[in-house]
């Protein structure tokens, strides 16, 4: 069994952001039913590129993301895959609360009056996280859902699957550039529960084995292997060996 090399728990309502290297593993653990942990990448050798949803879904040909998909940036390169996962389906498209939206669901609260109970939102967590890394609020970009599953039906709306994430389930990321990750674990805006959900998540890092010619998120999709080719060949020019960087 491998042992983490980082492990930290984020607390319902909390938030982190900090880079984790190429070639590592990242496990998220859901430790109650609903977890919802709002993620948003950037590259961290070059804080322009960032995490491209439409990119990511339009060449994947999907709308939600599971085992097999990655996760492209802006530059056609992938910023991590999905190696492992058990529920199957990862919310894409329905963004992050904001403030209004957490007073109107849950009740206004604020840190004077409530201290660290006071309910957070997506929005006020990204945007002090996005200021300690050189970043700011016009920086934002659409994110990813960990946890959640929303779905539209045949007129297009969207819908919230309350009892899709149960206790214990869990989703791997592998790194394919130094990224910069920013998460918060805060309700996902479509939650149509009253209560302010209360699910810490855990994250584990490891290290990864190399990158096989077969592996499942470089053969899902030819527009995968490009991608993982681009990101290969920006390994190589900076002069990474593969000892330090796992690329063909």
């Amino acid at each position: 069994m491998k042992t983490s090399i980082w492990t930290k728990t984020i607390p319902a309502g909390g938030k982190w952001s900090g880079t984790i290297g190429t070639g590592k593993l990242i496990t998220f653990t859901a430790l109650g039913k609903g977890a919802n942990l709002s993620t948003i990448m950037y590259h961290a050798n070059n804080l322009t590129e960032r995490y491209n949803m439409p990119d990511t879904l339009k060449a994947q040909h999907t709308s939600h993301l599971s085992k097999g998909h990655v996760l492209m940036s802006d530059h056609g390169r992938v910023l991590a895959s999905i190696v492992d996962d058990n529920l199957g389906w990862h919310d894409s498209i329905s963004g992050y609360t904001s403030r209004s939206i957490t007073d109107e669901k849950y009740g206004k609260t604020t840190y004077q009056e409530h201290r660290n109970n006071w309910l957070r939102s997506g929005e006020e967590n990204f945007a002090i996280e996005l200021v300690r890394n050189g970043l700011g609020v016009r920086d934002m970009v659409p994110v990813l859902n960990l946890f959640s599953k929303v779905y539209c039906d045949e007129d297009g709306d969207m819908h919230f699957d309350e009892n899709h994430c149960q206790e214990g389930d869990a989703v791997t990321l592998r790194t394919e550039l130094d990224t910069l990750f920013v998460f918060s674990n805060t309700p996902n805006p479509l939650d149509s529960r009253d209560e302010y959900p209360s699910v810490p998540v855990q994250i584990e890092v490891f290290d990864a084995e190399p990158v096989s010619e077969d592996d499942v998120c470089v053969s899902f999709r030819p527009e995968n292997r490009r991608a993982f080719e681009n990101t290969w060949e920006y390994h190589r020019l900076r002069g990474a060996s593969k000892k330090s960087v796992v690329f063909n």
